[in-house]
This record gives C-alpha cells, structure tokens and sequence, in this order.
C-alpha cells in the first residue's frame, strides 16, 4: 500500500481524506469508498503494528460481517463466549454468558491479535478502492469549512505533501488530532484511571467452552483485565486509579508484577507464566472532546473520546462512530445544505451510545455494583437486558432501555441499604478523579 501522493492538478485531491488507520478509520475509509467516494486514508505507522484493545463484542460480529470480513476475523480469533467477573469481595467467580442475553443471535464474539485484525481492516479498505498511504504522518490541518480542508503529511523520506479534500475524517486515536488542535480535548471529571499491561506465554485459562471468555479481576486499587488469545498468549492489565500509580518506586515491570500480587485470584492463575515482551503503560485514559463534528469534519472512536476498557467498549464504538459517520460524510458530500442536520444526528447516535455504557463503567468498583454483578438476578429480565449491553446492544431501538431503567432503580435501592459504605466508595471516587495522574505511568 505505498505509490507518489496524488496530484494536485484538480481543484481536490480527494473526496475523504482520512486520519489513521485503525478500527475506526479503515471502517469508515472502506464503506466510503464503497459509496463511490475518492478517498485518501494517512496511517502513521506501518501495519501489521502492536495495539492493545484486543477483546471485541458480539455486537461487532455484525459490523465486521457488513464489512465482508468477518469469516477472516474468525480464522485469527479466539472464540469468547462471555464474560467472568472475580471479587475477592465476595469471595466467588460469576460468569455472564452472552447467550442468555436479551437478543439472543449473537451468542459469542471474538480475542484479537490487535496487529492482525487492524491489519485485516486496512487492507480491506485498500480492496475497496481507498488509496492508503502508510509510514505518513499528518503535521498540519488547514480546516476551511465548506471549502473542505488541506492536509499537510511528512512521508518517510522526510519530504511533506499537501492535499486539498472535500471531506476530513479524524481517527487519528489517542493522538486526538483535531481535538487536540481546536484545544476542545478535556480530561473526563468523571472518570480518571491509567493503565499498565503485558502478555503473558503459560497463563490458566477457564476450562472448555469457556477458555476464551475474559476474566475481570476487581482488586483494592481498580481492576485487572484477563484476555486469552488464540496463539497461546494471553493479554493482561491493570486499570487503576491515579494514586496508585504514584506510589511506584520500582521499574514498570517490577511494579506491575507486584500489583498483579495484590490480586491472589490473577496470580494464581499466572503462576508459572512468562512475560512475553515489555510491560507497558498509558495515561491520561479518560477524556473527550467539546463537539465530534463541525462544516467538513467529523471525529471517530478514541479521536473524540476514551472512557475505560473495562466492558471492552473501544474496537466497537470506534467501528460504530465510523458506520454512523459515514453515513454522515456520504450525506454531507451529496446534499450539502443538509450538512447540520447530518451531523447533528451522527452525533446524538454516538454520544447516546458512549452515554449508556458511561454510566456502568463510573460505578463499576463501587460495591453496590458488585455486589449485583456478583449476585444476579434476572428479574423483570433485567439480567438479560444487562447482558444485552454487555455485548454492546446500546444503538438500535431496544425494549432493554426499559429494563436498564429498573437495573438503575435496583443499584440506587442497594446503595441506599448500604449508604455508609457505598458514600465512603464515592468519596474517595471522587477524590482519585480529582487527581492528576502526571508522569506516574
């Protein structure tokens, strides 16, 4: 996927011009050029390249099918049947298996190899006709409005381009460049955690079925996750709050073998395992931008937002933002004068999607939460219509909206049955999310 940069003889080099290609922008960059739109997508990197986010959702099984490459997904894939979560609180291990959700077609979903799956979405763009263009990073964005945007990228070779697009796509990711550019970008004041995680060679899986199911470990300083790939390696990481972070005195690995040995459930399932490769951390885990859209310019996935891996919510809302964005670009570029009302509805479908899911992820250490995650209760089916947004049913018309309602109702009912607690939990929530994180990580 390399060739010259295109012309600049006609008045716009392309229709789309796309930033990064990740989940988000290689989904958006094939259904665009599948439009019959000229479309130009920048990846900074070279592909395949390491990536972390590699559980999906059964809801992405659809997305992927949509995309035609689902049955390539599956070859490289290890089947996830569900979800077990592990207190130590309550000294148990509960499972959640998706085929007792509500809508009860998509009973399974997929572990990824980032590197592959990413790969197999940027070649899938170029098969549909968009000109990809890797190892070329953008430098700067000249946005016009109506009159589209020019877009300045440096090649490896050290020499820069300029192209003139009638349409600007960002899904350049935690690089937020747009975001970061208009100075829109906030740190989330609900939600503040970092991240540090390494894979593993050797680990305890769940036997049978269950072997690819991810494993949430809650422990005293946030929570780990437990994803078994299909090569044998298993991606591990711990979510915490800011504050631990800060109390590292050893080098990253050290430390986080240590912290996997405050949680005796994970580290008797590592035990006799083998890290892979570096132990790796990332900050700054929690933002969003002001506004997702604007005249000739939408923002995708991470590039507008990021709140918390916890329920594996990345690969699917950014391949979601990008299905609902382009049916915003698409609109846009045939009707123009219907641009505000195309993207106002992009942007309420994507924000009313990060907002479901938001509320869980906010309460997720809190010990009313757990406390019905580990004691589950199908009653007025609210079980199933958990288990619904667990796989990521969050877009579409749904009766499970109802029964999320009264799942609500319950936590509130439970938080009050355990006040002294429960208060003392969101005190020091809101203490960890008033905390800047710095260069802890």
């Amino acid at each position: 996927m390399a060739g010259p940069m295109l012309s600049n003889g006609s008045d716009y080099d392309c229709d789309v011009l796309v930033v990064g290609g990740g989940p988000a922008g290689s989904t958006a960059a094939a259904l665009l050029a599948g439009k019959g739109h000229r479309v130009v997508l920048l990846e900074k990197d070279h592909h395949p390249r390491f990536h972390i986010g590699e559980s999906l959702l059964p809801c992405n099984l659809p997305l992927l099918e949509r995309l035609g490459v689902l049955e390539e997904v599956e070859r490289i894939g290890m089947l996830k049947y569900g979800a077990e979560f592990v207190s130590p609180y309550h000294g148990k291990a509960v499972t959640f298996d998706f085929a007792n959700a509500w809508d009860k077609t998509k009973p399974y979903a997929f572990q990824v190899r980032r590197s592959e799956f990413d790969h197999i979405l940027i070649r899938n763009a170029a098969a549909k006709g968009a000109t990809v263009f890797e190892g070329c990073k953008v430098t700067d964005v000249d946005i016009r409005g109506t009159e589209g945007s020019i877009v300045t990228a440096r090649q490896e070779d050290g020499t820069s381009r300029s192209l003139r697009t009638r349409f600007l796509v960002d899904a350049s990711g935690r690089d937020t460049l747009l975001a970061s550019r208009f100075g829109i970008k906030r740190r989330n004041t609900k939600h503040n955690s970092a991240a540090m995680f390494g894979h593993f060679t050797g680990a305890k899986r769940l036997p049978g079925k269950a072997e690819g199911n991810i494993t949430v470990f809650w422990f005293d300083h946030g929570w780990f996750w437990f994803i078994p790939l299909a090569d044998g390696t298993t991606s591990v990481g711990a979510v915490c709050w800011p504050y631990y972070f800060k109390t590292r005195k050893t080098d990253q690995t050290r430390f986080f073998l240590d912290t996997v040995a405050l949680c005796p459930a994970l580290a008797e399932r590592l035990e006799g395992a083998e890290l892979t490769g570096p132990v790796t951390g990332t900050g700054n885990f929690s933002y969003q931008a002001d506004r997702m859209s604007g005249p000739g310019y939408v923002m995708l996935g991470d590039a507008f937002a990021f709140i918390d891996p916890v329920f594996s919510t990345g690969v699917y809302l950014a391949m979601t933002s990008a299905f609902e964005g382009a049916e915003a670009v698409d609109s846009c570029l045939r009707e123009p004068a219907r641009q505000e009302q195309a993207l106002r509805r992009f942007e309420q479908s994507v924000r009313q999607g990060i907002g479901t899911f938001s509320w869980y992820i906010y309460r997720v250490t809190t010990p009313a939460l757990r406390n019905l995650f580990m004691g589950p209760r199908n009653v007025f089916r609210v079980e199933e219509a958990l288990l619904s947004l667990l796989a990521g049913d969050v877009f579409r018309p749904s009766p499970i909206k109802t029964r999320l309602k009264i799942f609500k109702a319950i936590y509130y009912m439970n938080a009050l049955l355990d006040m002294k607690r429960n208060y003392m939990a969101w005190r020091k929530r809101r203490q960890n999310v008033r905390t800047p994180l710095g260069d802890a990580v």
